[in-house]
């Protein structure tokens, strides 16, 4: 078990029209999930990445990541926690539009203060994995909107984190970009253990899910496993 969130609530203005986001949500993620956290819009499923990825807090409960938990953690504590355990993919891709991909790529492991020989081995393994190994001294304007979106990938895989959070990341890609997209998601959570927890609305990404969280009006409805399909891939 990597990601535990027990009671999770949210509220939003609550001391003028509160909004209640997530109301008492628990789950649990193992190591190598390939689960997509779904519902209509408004239920919370973006809320309550977020609220894993350590990028809001919750109004109660606790979200626990191995024995840590994020909850209580400073401002400090958590900033370097999530950039050391916790990879983001997100809908409009977030690269640094003046760094190449090569740049972006190694840009969170320079934070690190990793050597730049441990640099350079990780970002061309990685982009490599992400077929961009022709790319990387591309900057994002020169690269197309599935390209980009693998650079992203392979910038959230980069530190070797506990897992990625991906937040509609096919949102902006056409059908052939996604599915190369989730071909090479699916190899990586196949082959390298890859943890995927991904927010979506795309019915493409829900069909590849191995686990299907459905959240209505800010609570879990539905959570339904399926068997591996990775051999069909």
């Amino acid at each position: 078990m990597i990601i535990q969130a027990k009671g999770i609530t949210k509220v939003y203005n609550p001391d003028k029209i509160p909004v209640h986001a997530l109301n008492g949500v628990d789950l649990t993620i193992e190591e190598g999930e390939f689960t997509a956290i779904v519902g209509p819009s408004g239920s919370g499923k973006t809320t309550l990445l977020n609220i894993i990825g350590g990028l809001d807090q919750p109004s109660d409960g606790e979200v626990w990541i191995r024995d840590k938990n994020i909850s209580e953690m400073s401002d400090n504590k958590l900033i370097d926690f999530r950039k050391n355990n916790i990879g983001f993919v997100f809908q409009a891709y977030n690269l640094i539009p003046v760094l190449t991909a090569r740049e972006n790529v190694g840009f969170v492991m320079l934070l690190q203060n990793r050597s730049k020989e441990e640099r350079d081995q990780r970002v061309m393994e990685l982009l490599k994995a992400v077929g961009l190994e022709d790319k990387i001294d591309k900057r994002p304007s020169e690269l197309s909107g599935g390209q980009q979106q693998r650079v992203a990938v392979a910038r959230a895989l980069a530190p070797k984190p506990a897992f990625i959070l991906a937040d509609e990341p096919t949102a902006n890609l056409d059908s052939a970009s996604t599915t190369n997209l989730l071909d090479i998601m699916a190899r990586l959570n196949k082959e390298e253990k890859v943890t995927f927890i991904f927010s979506t609305h795309d019915q493409r990404v829900i069909d590849r899910a191995r686990r299907v969280v459905t959240l209505v009006d800010g609570k879990i409805d539905s959570d339904e496993r399926r068997a591996d399909k990775s051999s069909d891939l």
